[in-house]
């Protein structure tokens, strides 16, 4: 088996199953998290895993937020396996904090519709499709079952949070953003726009979940970008995205991949990982484990005495 669809273990208690991240208490209190190939598309997740996505994912969260360290604290503890961290648990924060630097996506959308105050952030008329804004701009979300667009002033008259904290949650927010997207431009990538999540530990305001990964990030070639902006095409999921729109029968999306598009979107994690880092990724010595992820996995935990050898 060399792709990572499901860990399942007793030994372990189970705190949280996302959509591709699963969440352990490790014995010594923290967190443990599973960064699956498992992968979502439109609120749902596809049957067909994709191979080395979570160590992709796990791998450039694990980067950026080592590269990051001088901006702001993170809950990382350490990598114990190309698809687990050791995180430290901190309090979430119920807030999306979405920076944006191009008019793409649900904006664009938006845009198109005639709506020009986002999150409480107005934009003018006349914009063109993918046209980069003056500066990025901060369009908050809340982290519900459906997350919505909400303005600072409502963040905190519902009590999501503070002004002071939101104030420094938006400070930091860009200040991550110029940093990696400075760090992209030397090498041919725009950072179209991305979120962040935050989380208290003992009072300190510290970065969570995951950053500037294909998952949470969107990503352009810069030169794709000069030669075409408005046909631009994005170096992350889209590619999966726009093949379950062309192959979308009476309303439904497929709910599986053909082997060939898992192949491809394989490429492409791999690809963006590479260019990121300029590396490529380290996914553990396989072999010894007959190319199974799950038990290099278990492996790795039980010499991390995370796991007792079963």
């Amino acid at each position: 088996m060399n792709t990572l669809n499901h860990f399942d273990t007793s030994q372990l208690e189970l705190l949280h199953r996302g959509k591709v991240r699963d969440s352990y208490r490790a014995p010594s209190g923290e967190r443990l998290i599973v960064v699956t190939d498992r992968l979502s598309a439109f609120d749902s997740v596809l049957e067909t895993p994709v191979a080395h996505k979570g160590a992709v994912l796990n791998g450039l969260a694990a980067f950026w937020f080592d590269k990051t360290r001088h901006i702001i604290p993170n809950h990382v503890i350490s990598l114990l396996d190309p698809n687990v961290t050791l995180a430290k648990e901190a309090e979430p924060i119920r807030v999306e904090m979405v920076v944006r630097n191009y008019l793409t996506g649900s904006m664009l959308r938006g845009y198109q519709q005639g709506q020009r105050t986002f999150s409480g952030v107005t934009v003018p008329d006349g914009l063109t499709k993918h046209q980069q804004f003056p500066e990025p701009i901060v369009t908050p979300t809340t982290k519900e079952e459906s997350d919505r667009e909400i303005t600072p002033e409502n963040l905190v008259a519902e009590g999501w949070v503070s002004a002071e904290l939101y104030e420094k949650m938006r400070v930091k927010s860009l200040e991550l953003f110029n940093f990696a997207s400075q760090w992209m431009a030397e090498r041919g990538i725009i950072l179209v726009d991305t979120k962040y999540e935050f989380g208290l530990l003992d009072g300190e305001l510290i970065l969570i979940d995951e950053i500037h990964t294909p998952d949470s990030s969107r990503f352009w070639s810069a030169k794709d970008y000069a030669r075409n902006p408005e046909a631009v095409e994005q170096m992350d999921k889209e590619y999966v995205r726009q093949w379950l729109i062309a192959n979308k029968q009476d309303g439904q999306y497929p709910r599986a991949l053909t082997p060939e598009v898992s192949a491809e979107a394989t490429r492409r994690y791999l690809d963006i990982y590479e260019r990121i880092t300029g590396a490529p990724l380290p996914t553990g010595d396989e072999a010894t484990a007959g190319g199974d992820v799950q038990a290099r996995l278990v492996g790795n935990l039980v010499r991390a005495g995370i796991m007792k050898d079963a």
